[in-house]
């Protein structure tokens, strides 16, 4: 066998692996339906974020609007600022990351290890009380003083969707062959979730798209409440998300998340994040409406690494969570 050689690190971003759960399904009780996790941590910067940082910045510099030496300022509750850190090496711009006190410390460090320059917020908005809402206002007064800066704004831009129905998608249906019967999305742009649907369209595929949210986030009509972990969920409705509709939406308190990505951990030795947790938590709730035959798969947006300090902390979890309920 002939491995590949790459001239670009962007060159290993996609094609990431589609891994069968079978040790997850034997734990479930699943017998007739296959269970297969998409692994987005396999991208160069460990998320799914890889795929939309490069879709926003080619875009971006096919339209002209950015060039060498421009200053980027863009909002991110983690993986994001990663990607776009990673980009700005590569395509010679500054980037400037707005992020709150939900992001991880090990993701913060990551960012300005790629370089990148960290802009903190420090209270949520006081109408809404929403961090996504406080990083957005600071991002618009970073642009104001930073001249020639701009924003790609991951919130609204249709690229987006291109990322993820001509990658994350076409990806699922290539390696499976054919199409799956559901494909189980967390959202919190809603880019992901977006691009499945798109390429499902495209191609008249029955598989049903999923959204895996949180509970109190307000996407597709969801109630405004206290949101503990990144990654997933939203406090304002993204312009993107008013775009598409997904087949249904699953709302997944934090408890679950942090339950099921312990599970998946010890059941396959894949460590998931905290919107990973999310998306095998809706799977473990709709087990009894599969039927025979059907190929359902997850995507895993990232991996678990930087969440040692908190999901995977038994401490950070009591003092944080209340017990998940075990029925």
């Amino acid at each position: 066998m002939v491995l590949p050689l790459y001239n670009d690190i962007d060159e290993v971003t996609g094609n990431t692996p589609l891994v069968r759960l079978r040790r997850w399904e034997a734990k479930n009780g699943i017998k007739n339906t296959r269970i297969f996790a998409k692994l987005e941590s396999f991208n160069p910067g460990g998320s799914a974020k890889d795929r939309t940082a490069a879709a926003l910045v080619k875009d971006a510099i096919t339209t002209g609007r950015l060039t060498p030496g421009t200053v980027v300022i863009e909002s991110s509750s983690g993986n994001l600022g990663i990607a776009l850190a990673r980009q700005a090496i590569l395509h010679d711009f500054e980037f400037h990351c707005v992020v709150d006190p939900r992001t991880n410390e090990t993701t913060l460090a990551l960012i300005q290890a790629y370089g990148g320059v960290l802009h903190p917020v420090n209270e949520p908005d006081p109408k809404t009380h929403d961090w996504l809402t406080a990083r957005r206002q600071k991002v618009q007064d970073l642009l104001d003083e930073f001249p020639d800066s701009i924003n790609l704004d991951q919130y609204s831009n249709p690229a987006a969707f291109t990322a993820h129905s001509e990658g994350t998608m076409a990806e699922i249906f290539e390696s499976l062959g054919h199409a799956p019967a559901r494909v189980y999305v967390a959202v919190s742009t809603t880019g992901t979730v977006g691009g499945c649907i798109a390429e499902v369209t495209r191609r008249g595929a029955p598989t049903q798209v999923i959204a895996v949210d949180a509970e109190g986030s307000v996407l597709y009509g969801g109630a405004r409440g206290e949101r503990l972990l990144p990654g997933y969920g939203a406090g304002v409705a993204t312009d993107l998300s008013q775009r598409q509709t997904p087949t249904g939406t699953r709302r997944i308190p934090a408890d679950r998340a942090v339950e099921q990505a312990r599970e998946l951990a010890r059941a396959e030795a894949i460590l998931p994040g905290a919107s990973g947790g999310a998306v095998m938590a809706a799977v473990r709730a709709d087990i009894e409406q599969f039927a025979p035959g059907e190929d359902v798969v997850v995507i895993l947006h990232d991996g678990g690494t930087a969440y040692t300090g908190t999901i995977y902390n038994d401490q950070w979890v009591e003092e944080n969570l209340s017990p998940a309920d075990p029925s």
